[in-house]
């Protein structure tokens, strides 16, 4: 072979490096404008598009040739699924050898804690808990930060009122105000003092927006509703985030009334952008913007891109739409520069505003990120919220057998000499954690099981007897004879049952939500050797038990509570800790009510009773009402409450109503309880809802004591939307109720003047 023959001539690639200098002069409008300028369509289409890392996915993992060559590129804007400190440093370090050296944005579903795991969004909302939800998510921004991590696509504000629905795990429940009050605790947590601090992350609210309202539950499924039901119903937990100054938004996979959210202005620059004046970016969720095509409103990713850009979606993560169609798009006049340059300016003003212009690698500290791991004040404080999170749903008094009734079965006598742990979720670890969480290597040596829990408070193997019983879904009664047996051998038995935690979450929505295989058979079981039962479920979403429920004496509802989930249960169990939590969904009795909620509408020809269907608005086999309600849930302490009184039964105008109920503890323990209250606007030009939500407290009684409940409530209280989405409140007559659940009220009529 001859080398001449190898050779031949290349002309030069001239490469011209532009920096761009910060100058901190300019106000950060200022610096996002000098940057633009400098930007070709191309650059600036790179600062759209989002891809996962291939370490981990939280979807359908596409990988795209040498990612790091188009992050030289300028092509590549932002990452989700890169965490820890060194692989974020990296990552940032090649985004440092483009042209214009604009970092990369780090983004990740941290939706219940990293490193330390809190109870599960859900979970969390049952503790009506405003400072500890709060707390839950600073310490997840703080850990989360420092392993290099810019931005959270949490939290999810979706209104849930279909428990078949797998992603209710992820939100607040089924109530407009708590949720809003929750989007904005969470929103606070997680950006702390401000996005630039290095313990805090950019918030992201999602799904913008009814994705909670799927049809039949399916996840990403079509939702069809009243634009006055959005407005009234789901859309103010998005309000609230936006005026909580939530830095971003993400899109949802459904279509409303026909166009996919991702393509929809209406809500993305008519609602958001325009009416609330939000002034962040929208990231689209997973591969929404292509999956357009699958609704049959684009026919390719072409004109996905064009549909999702026009209409206000400024990122688009994982379709890789906006990358290789955009700037064709801009060129053909299909998409303005001005809709890419507003895009791309919010984005930047995000990367400014965090201080990676400045310092890149603020956020990829190695010494930071170590001392965040197994930090005792944050294990503390799971433990707190998990304990809050429990409900206790039933405590029934025993009656024992030609005796007097007996005291409740919990909290758990000292008394009681010899436990029976029995079900499936008794040595269970890993479901502590809950879906959306993360796995670490040593989860299994440092969460420790229900098992071990108790095992270690009793300090005897003598007194404590296992037996599984039976798996999660399993369809085999061949365990029932061993736990039985072990049953027979101690004074009280308490049982562990519910879902594993794959059974809900994201696409995990299922037609059948009673507790799955043969676990209520068992728990019939052992029930009928006449020993006291205490029942446990773990869920991520409202399960139906009716059998358990009617004939059981004690049951919690223990959700999936983290890191120390299991200790949070015993302290509950053994009196450690007085159960507050209230429900934030209702339960049903049946798939058939579903949805199933508080804050329905009356009929025309509306019920008078539980058992009245007689050509009224109800069904044959089964009542109305739920199995457990919204904002259910009991104490050890018996609070007793009075009736609601009134500064004035006849207010006018913007003048405060004032209501207040005295609550005594009528009891030996001191506790908490949540004390609600409830509002119904008894005519109006619209349809009003039987009762609804507009405040509540969390108040401390102790044993034996009475404590005064104030609430004021103004006119904006009484506000809604009416036929033309007018949001006005009506002068006329009105109940006011106050009570420990939305089915237990006191109540007062007034006359609201003009």
């Amino acid at each position: 072979m001859c080398t001449l023959a190898l050779k031949k001539i290349v002309a030069p690639v001239i490469f011209i490096a532009v920096t761009f200098t910060v100058n901190a002069q300019k106000s950060t409008s200022q610096k996002v404008d000098s940057l633009l300028q400098l930007m070709t369509l191309a650059e600036k289409t790179g600062q759209m598009n989002q891809y996962s890392s291939d370490f981990t996915a939280t979807g359908p993992v596409t990988k795209d040739g040498d990612k790091q060559n188009q992050i030289r590129k300028g092509m590549i804007g932002s990452f989700l699924n890169v965490t820890g400190a060194a692989k974020t440093k990296s990552l940032q370090e090649i985004a440092l050898q483009s042209r214009l050296k604009i970092p990369l944005l780090f983004g990740q579903d941290v939706i219940h804690g990293y490193r330390t795991v809190f109870p599960i969004p859900l979970a969390e909302a049952a503790s009506w808990d405003m400072a500890a939800i709060e707390r839950s998510a600073r310490i997840a921004a703080t850990e989360v930060s420092a392993a290099g991590v810019h931005w959270t696509f949490a939290p999810m504000v979706d209104i849930g009122r279909d428990p078949r629905w797998g992603r209710v795990m992820e939100g607040a429940g089924e109530d407009t105000y708590l949720g809003s009050m929750i989007a904005t605790a969470r929103i606070k947590g997680f950006q702390g003092k401000g996005i630039g601090n290095t313990d805090a992350v950019m918030a992201t609210a999602k799904h913008f927006a009814a994705y909670g309202a799927a049809v039949g539950g399916r996840d990403y499924n079509s939702v069809d509703m009243s634009l006055r039901q959005l407005h009234e119903i789901y859309l103010p937990p998005f309000k609230a985030a936006a005026d909580a100054g939530v830095a971003t938004f993400m899109n949802s996979f459904n279509d409303l009334n026909g166009i996919p959210a991702t393509g929809n202005a209406y809500l993305q620059r008519d609602i958001l952008k325009n009416q609330w004046k939000f002034n962040g970016f929208v990231v689209s969720d997973w591969g929404s913007v292509g999956e357009m095509i699958n609704h049959g409103y684009a026919k390719d990713n072409y004109e996905a891109a064009m549909l999702a850009a026009n209409a206000g979606s400024d990122m688009d993560m994982e379709s890789r739409a906006y990358i290789k169609h955009l700037p064709q798009l801009v060129k053909d006049g299909k998409v303005k520069m001005s809709v890419v340059d507003d895009a791309v300016r919010r984005i930047l003003q995000k990367k400014f505003e965090l201080g990676l212009f400045d310092d890149p690698y603020k956020f990829c500290n190695e010494a930071s990120e170590k001392q965040q791991w197994n930090n005792a004040a944050h294990l503390e404080a799971e433990k707190d919220m998990a304990r809050k999170s429990i409900v206790l749903l039933k405590n029934s008094p025993l009656t024992p057998k030609g005796g007097k009734t007996a005291a409740a079965l919990l909290p758990v006598s000292k008394e009681i000499k010899s436990i029976a742990l029995i079900g499936p979720l008794i040595k269970s670890v890993k479901d502590h954690l809950g879906f959306w969480s993360y796995d670490w290597e040593d989860d299994t040596a440092r969460i420790p099981s229900l098992y071990d829990v108790i095992k270690k408070r009793l300090n005897s193997d003598e007194s404590l007897f296992y037996a599984k019983g039976c798996e999660v879904a399993d369809t085999s009664t061949a365990g029932f004879a061993e736990a039985i047996e072990a049953t027979k051998k101690a004074d009280v038995v308490i049982m562990y049952f519910g879902e594993d935690r794959m059974m809900t979450g994201e696409a995990k929505s299922k037609s059948n939500i009673h507790l799955p295989g043969v676990q209520e058979d068992l728990i019939k079981a052992i029930h009928a050797t006449g020993k006291p039962v205490i029942v446990l479920i773990g869920a991520g979403r409202p399960l139906i038990f009716n059998w358990t429920a009617d004939n059981v004496p004690a049951i919690l509802y223990t959700w999936w509570l983290g890191t120390k989930g299991a200790e949070a249960i015993a302290d509950v169990l053994f009196g450690d800790y007085n159960p507050s939590g209230k429900l934030p969904m209702s339960f049903p009795r049946s798939e058939g009510q579903i949805p199933v909620y508080y804050n329905y509408y009356s009929t025309g020809r509306p019920a008078a009773n539980e058992n009245d269907n007689n050509y009224v608005s109800a069904y044959l086999d089964i009542p109305n009402s739920p199995k457990f309600s919204f904002g259910h849930g009991l104490s050890y302490s018996n609070f007793q409450y009075s009736n609601v009184s009134v500064n004035t039964t006849v207010p006018s105008g913007n003048q405060n109503l004032i209501a207040s109920i005295n609550i005594t503890n009528n009891s030996t323990f001191n506790g908490e309880e949540v004390v609600q209250l409830y509002i119904r606007d008894m005519v109006g030009s619209v349809v009003r809802p039987v009762k609804e939500l507009k405040g509540f407290q969390k108040i401390f009684i102790k044993a034996g004591e009475t404590k005064t409940v104030n609430f004021t409530i103004t006119t904006a209280q009484l506000k809604f939307y009416n036929d033309k989405l007018q949001h006005i409140w009506e002068p006329g007559d009105f109940e006011i109720m106050i009570g420990g659940s939305s089915n237990n009220v006191k109540t007062v009529k007034i006359k609201w003047n003009k």
